[in-house]
């Protein structure tokens, strides 16, 4: 499996980083390696002094994909959840100005949260769900769907232009504005709609 990321989906956060607003999705992946396992704290890599936090709303393929047209792309996935893309934004800045590719700073050992999925029908919609990401029970992110430049279904479609989409393949579909470095001892908790589908303790 394949873990497919997009960046810079949401206004504020774009501006809170002083980023270019993109025409199309940004897109990189991440290797099935970056998965942080379950009942597993995130150890902070000895590389990177300042590992943010980015929660996002996250859908997971049940069927395989190629070329799908936006209207029938709700049919390649049943469930949706939140995670986590930890990026060493130290080390993608210095990446970023030689314009040399992230991969590094944001698909390294553990750098992916995924949290417990949800049937996505018991939604009423996708477009308008709100999520959040906690800090020692402090809301240090919370959003929503409909802030989305490019909602999951336009995604999907888009991504499978390039690349076949394969069952138990993940999308991440970006982070909203509230990003912030992570520190020991923290612990991360992320809620959709109210729901708790992890908690990672930071280490």
């Amino acid at each position: 499996m394949k873990i497919i990321c997009i960046g810079r989906n949401y206004t504020n956060h774009i501006a809170e980083l002083n980023n270019e607003r993109p025409t199309e999705p940004v897109v990189f992946i991440k290797p099935d390696s970056a998965i942080l396992l379950k009942q597993h704290p995130f150890v902070i890599p000895e590389f990177s002094e300042d590992i943010h936090h980015e929660i996002e709303i996250i859908v997971k393929i049940n069927k395989v994909g190629k070329y799908i047209e936006p209207e029938f792309a709700h049919k390649y996935y049943d469930e949706i959840s939140v995670g986590i893309d930890f990026t060493a934004r130290d080390l993608q800045e210095k990446l970023k100005a030689k314009g040399l590719p992230w991969e590094k700073a944001k698909a390294f050992d553990g750098s992916a949260v995924i949290g417990d999925f949800l049937p996505k029908n018991q939604f009423s919609s996708l477009e308008n769900i709100t999520f959040e990401l906690t800090n020692n029970n402090t809301t240090v992110q919370k959003s929503n769907s409909s802030f989305m430049l490019w909602k999951i279904d336009e995604l999907i479609s888009y991504v499978s232009q390039y690349f076949t989409l394969k069952i138990g393949d993940i999308i991440f579909t970006g982070t909203p504005e509230g990003v912030a470095v992570v520190k020991p001892e923290d612990v991360l908790e992320g809620f959709l709609e109210g729901h708790k589908l992890f908690r990672i303790q930071v280490k």
